[in-house]
C-alpha cells in the first residue's frame, strides 16, 4: 500500500501503514490520554483522515510514519517516522506509542533505526523533533537519543521545543543503533 521499506531491529519490525493498523491507530488517536500533548483526541472520522494522510505522506515525500510492530507477536505498538508538513522548518522525527506499549524502549529502538535510515538512505541532514513543552516523555526520549534543544518556536499554532538530533553517523548514534547504549 505504501512505498515504505521494512526496517528491522532486535525486537521490532518497522513497515509502512496497512489497513489492519487502522484499528490500533484509531484507538490511540481517539482515546489515549497522551493525545493531549499532540493536539488532543480526535473523532473516529478525523483518525481515519489522519491515517490516510499518513499514507499520502509516504507517497508525497518518500518517507513518513512507519508502523512499529513486535517481531514476536506482529502486534502494532505505535508509529515512528519522519514528517514534513507544509510550513514546517524541515523534516521531523516523531513517535507515538500505542497504549500498553510505553516503557519498553520501543520508541527509542525504532527511532535509532529511523535516524540511521534517514541519514544513510535518504541523505537527510540531522533531523529535528517538534515537542510540546509539557510532553516530558517525548523530551526525555529525544534527550536519550542525544538530541539537544535548538530553540523554541510556534508551529501550527502550537508552542514547541525544537530538538536537534545527532547525525546518523555520529559515534553516539551508531552506538545506539548497534544497541551498545540503552
Amino acid at each position: 500500500m505504501t512505498p515504505a521499506p521494512t526496517l528491522s531491529t532486535a525486537r521490532l519490525v518497522l513497515r509502512g501503514p496497512q489497513k489492519r493498523d487502522l484499528a490500533a491507530f484509531t484507538a490511540w488517536a481517539t482515546g489515549s490520554v497522551r493525545m493531549e500533548t499532540v493536539g488532543g483526541a480526535v473523532s473516529t472520522r478525523d483518525a481515519w483522515r489522519g491515517f490516510l494522510a499518513g499514507i499520502g505522506h509516504w507517497n508525497w515525500h518518500g518517507y513518513g510514519f512507519f508502523t512499529v510492530t513486535e517481531k514476536a507477536t506482529g502486534m502494532a505498538t505505535g508509529r515512528v517516522g519522519i514528517l514534513n508538513h507544509i510550513d514546517w522548518p524541515q523534516p521531523e522525527m516523531a513517535w507515538h506509542m500505542f497504549d500498553g506499549f510505553e516503557g519498553k524502549s520501543y520508541a527509542f529502538e525504532a527511532a535509532c533505526a529511523v535516524r540511521e535510515w534517514a541519514g544513510q538512505v535518504l541523505g537527510l541532514e540531522p533531523l529535528i523533533s517538534l515537542i510540546a513543552p509539557n510532553n516530558t516523555r517525548s523530551l526525555a526520549l529525544a534527550t536519550r537519543l542525544g538530541a539537544v534543544e535548538e530553540r523554541r518556536d510556534t508551529i501550527d499554532d502550537q508552542n514547541v521545543i525544537i530538538m536537534r538530533h545527532l547525525r546518523f553517523d555520529d559515534p553516539r548514534a551508531t552506538a545506539q543503533a548497534a544497541g551498545a547504549i540503552t
